[in-house]
């Protein structure tokens, strides 16, 4: 027998349901099928192989994370990468970085140049879009911003391991300290110099240079008349070998050169034997000082048919740690992923691990000292501690 329809029951009974539909798509609305990272590097000109360094280490990754069924809150998802070339420059670095915000990726790695990721810095907090940097210079993270991540130690940190090594186990009296005229070179400089200084060291030379000048013959003439026994420099690698060369016509040798990253090149190989001693300081360690940096080298090459030119190891970590904090968020909302990223504590498969303090500074960032030998550059020591 047929029952009458309480339509008053059955009307609020459809009206559970819709609204329980409704919950159910919202939930799976909010995490798309896609999830765009953008890469913002040097993708050409003279700084062209580092960034597609960079890019590559995020590209090996994400490829790792898709064929592991990535998940966000429950939802397979696949990371696509949008790569951007800032070629190295502030300006096209602005514009890039508003194509990236306009394509909707949810956080950005990227810059390599400070300069470039200084200026970029507003335009992805500005939609609360988390960045992440290998870029040295202090002032990225002293912005204010809550969407600024750095990958390695700072300037600060390495200006104290250029500063102190060369006071405590070079031994000697009398520096000099050059720099390129960059915000980099120069800024880097200036702490070294105060380090030593700090250290009870004589710095009798101080100059800058711009980024081009590779005449130093009165520059030696000054160093040897000056009985200069250390000179610590943010040159790079070709000024650097032009110096030597001009020391080495004066018959002035009995010199040691200490630099930062700008001289820890393949190029530099040239200076052995030019000298007493040749030694560079890098926040940005090589893979292969890391116990599970092997896997990574041997994935890198069958991947890309070379090895990493400077640091695609910490942006391969930055994007395994990224993606933690895309599931710990489980959202594709920038500003909920940028949260997680200041409270995580995220694996990083070469480096071991990435958090950051309340600034957007890599807590554990360490700077190395390499000395040249044999045509290599050799780990001397690291600390993060200098």
């Amino acid at each position: 027998m047929n029952q009458p329809i309480d339509r008053r029951g059955f009307t609020a009974s459809m009206a559970v349901l819709a609204v329980a539909a409704a919950t159910f798509l919202s939930g799976c609305g909010k995490v798309p099928d896609t999830i765009k990272i953008g890469v913002a590097q040097p993708l050409s000109g003279p700084l062209g192989a580092l960034g597609q360094d960079l890019l590559n280490g995020v590209n090996l990754a994400v490829e790792e994370l898709n064929k592991g069924a990535y998940t966000v809150d429950g939802k397979r998802v696949t990371l696509e990468v949008v790569a951007v070339d800032d070629k190295a420059d502030a300006a096209t670095g602005k514009a890039v970085a508003q194509q990236l915000v306009d394509a909707g990726v949810v956080a950005v790695i990227g810059h390599l140049n400070s300069g470039v990721s200084i200026e970029t810095a507003p335009i992805y907090a500005a939609k609360g879009i988390a960045q992440i940097a290998i870029s040295t210079n202090p002032k990225f993270t002293q912005l204010g911003l809550p969407t600024t991540f750095r990958m390695v130690a700072n300037d600060n940190l390495q200006a104290r391991a250029i500063g102190s090594f060369a006071a405590t186990q070079l031994g000697a009296a009398r520096y000099a300290a050059l720099d390129d005229g960059t915000p980099y070179g120069k800024g880097l400089a200036d702490g070294a110099a105060e380090q030593l200084k700090a250290e009870k060291k004589e710095v009798l030379i101080r100059k800058s240079f711009d980024d081009k000048t590779v005449a130093f013959d009165e520059l030696a003439a000054e160093l040897k008349a000056a009985k200069v026994e250390v000179i610590v420099s943010t040159l790079n690698d070709f000024q650097a070998l032009a110096l030597l060369e001009a020391l080495r016509k004066i018959d002035y040798t009995k010199i040691s050169l200490l630099g930062g990253d700008t001289i820890k090149t393949t190029d530099m190989t040239k200076a052995m034997g030019m000298v007493e001693g040749v030694y560079a300081t890098s926040p940005v360690l090589e893979a292969k000082e890391f116990s599970t940096g092997k896997p990574f080298l041997e994935k890198y090459v069958a991947a890309y048919k070379k090895p990493p030119a400077y640091g695609g190891h910490y942006s391969y970590d930055s994007m395994y740690v990224l993606s933690a904090a895309i599931q710990k968020a489980k959202s594709a909302d920038p500003k909920e992923i940028t949260k997680a990223m200041s409270s995580i504590n995220g694996y990083a498969p070469v480096i071991g691990t990435m958090t950051w303090d309340a600034k957007g500074e890599q807590r554990y960032g360490a700077v190395g000292v390499y000395e040249l030998r044999a045509g290599t550059w050799e780990l001397r020591m690291r600390s993060d501690r200098w």
